[in-house]
């Protein structure tokens, strides 16, 4: 899979969690919404019944009290007697409960203060019955109750309590119509909301199994890639192992049959330089020496004007063709060596690398106090690794580190070391003329040189040190800045050995 198809599986990936997300919130905020509404609808519900068994109850011991104070004015019985005064003493607190169950309707308060007002006219209707009862006076109680028939005040209050009970009967209708909608609200809402979310795992599942897929597949497509760069590795590896053995034979034998030619030219430059001289001194015989010179010792060439001009050139053309010659024998000297130390094999054993290094300070110890320089080798660590290898990377630093110091400053060179992770590392550092930054890839190519050449050198030290330090497994580089010095750094494996990777580099 791309990286862009990637991106757009994890854009949905998130897409989704959010809609999932999104959906439980709003699927938990409308539940709660809901519950909490069909909660209180239902509580309105209770309170309407409520408020219509208190409406019957208060009718009921008003009729209470006018049947037991029918029954007692006409039995005169105390059991009677006893049903009223429980009657009476009920109606009011039964009154007190419908109020407050009634007090949230404007409708029902209209209702109660007529209602409330009916029952204290028949309260007073009462108590002037039982008393003209009490006072031995029958009659006038009789009198008073088809008094009281006569003003209606009974009926009054049947029908004002009856119209309150419709009223609450109204009241339940509407308040059950809106629980049973917020109870069918909350279902539906648990219903979708189930619904999204079983979609939403759907999806998941499906994308997972998706993911799972294309993972298997980019696993099974690694494993094949991975057997078969194992192949390819080996494939390259060879073709490398037997380009690089390839190219040090070619340099072998160019460098080998490039000395043949060479040693012709400097047999004939000898020859020509003998013959040179035989030709100006035959010009210098046929010169006439004047009287009022001495004669001519034998082999002196008697030149004058163009002619000794002309053999000055010649001696001054031999000179750079002598030079140059030289100059190409140590450089085909160098290859050959290169070529011969590449198809050493490195043998790897234990180092006493402080010892290593002291020892090389001490065969320059003469160049180095020539220089007036001082090398200070602080603890080093042990290392397994090849000998000669190490002896030509730390001779070439510390020979270039007192090569390259400052003239008329005393130079300090030290030589460091520390482990890391299974690596040790070496710096050493000078206080000489340094090199400057654009120039630090240059010093380790090969015949390149950089900054002022006055010194001998074929440019061809670092770069040997450099692939001597890879093929070791390990990196090199450097720190400098002109006039500040120079810190070549050398990272090596602590334990070597030649089935490293970088042994055929």
């Amino acid at each position: 899979m791309t990286a862009e198809g990637h991106r757009r599986r994890a854009l949905w990936q998130i897409l989704l969690f959010a809609a999932g997300l999104l959906v439980l919130t709003v699927i938990s905020a409308g539940s709660v919404y809901l519950v909490n509404k069909a909660r209180d609808d239902n509580k309105w519900v209770v309170h309407t019944i409520e408020a219509q068994n208190q409406i019957n109850a208060l009718l009921l011991e008003v009729r209470r009290a006018e049947s037991a104070l029918r029954g007692y004015l006409l039995t005169l019985g105390p059991e009677f007697q006893t049903d009223y005064e429980k009657a009476v003493a009920a109606i009011i607190p039964a009154l007190d409960r419908v109020t407050r169950l009634t007090h949230d309707n404007p409708a029902q308060r209209e209702n109660l203060e007529k209602l409330s007002a009916t029952i204290e006219i028949r309260l007073g209707q009462f108590a002037r019955e039982i008393a003209a009862i009490r006072q031995g006076q029958p009659d006038m109680a009789t009198a008073l109750a088809r008094e009281a028939s006569a003003e209606g005040a009974t009926t009054t209050i049947g029908n004002v309590a009856g119209a309150m009970i419709t009223e609450e009967e109204r009241l339940f209708r509407v308040r059950t119509a809106n629980a049973d909608r917020s109870q069918t609200l909350a279902a539906s809402l648990t219903g979708i909301g189930s619904g999204l979310v079983v979609l939403l795992a759907l999806i998941s599942i499906w994308l997972v199994r998706r993911s799972a897929r294309a993972r298997d597949e980019a696993e099974t497509r690694l494993r094949d890639a991975y057997a078969n760069l194992e192949t390819v590795v080996d494939e390259r590896t060879a073709d490398l192992r037997e380009a690089n053995n390839e190219i040090q034979r070619f340099a072998y034998i160019v460098s080998h049959d490039l000395r043949s030619p060479l040693v012709n030219i400097m047999g004939f430059t000898s020859e020509l330089e003998e013959l040179g001289g035989d030709i100006f001194r035959r010009i210098g015989g046929l010169t006439h020496v004047p009287a009022d010179r001495p004669p001519l010792a034998s082999g002196e060439i008697a030149l004058e004007g163009p002619d000794k001009q002309l053999s000055a050139d010649f001696s001054e053309a031999l000179g750079f063709i002598k030079s140059s010659i030289a100059k190409m024998d140590r450089l085909i000297s160098a290859i050959l060596n290169l070529t011969r130390e590449g198809r050493r094999e490195f043998q790897p054993e234990k180092i006493d690398t402080q010892e290593l290094i002291e020892a090389i300070a001490s065969t320059l110890a003469h160049q180095a106090a020539e220089a007036q320089a001082e090398i200070h080798v602080a603890a080093l660590p042990n290392i397994i690794s090849d000998r000669l290898a190490l002896e030509q990377i730390f001779s070439n630093l510390i020979d270039n580190a007192i090569k390259y110091l400052k003239a008329g400053v005393p130079g300090e060179i030290r030589i460091r070391g520390r482990t890391k992770l299974g690596y040790a590392i070496f710096e050493v550092s000078d206080n000489g003329r340094g090199i400057d930054p654009k120039d630090h890839q240059r010093i380790f190519d090969l015949f390149r040189r950089a900054g002022t050449q006055d010194k001998p050198g074929q440019g061809i030290g670092l770069a040997h040190v450099r692939a001597l330090v890879r093929r070791l497994g390990g990196t090199m580089s450097v720190s400098s800045e002109l006039n500040a010095g120079s810190t070549f750094t050398i990272t090596l494996p602590i334990a070597w050995n030649a089935s490293n990777r970088n042994a055929d580099r």
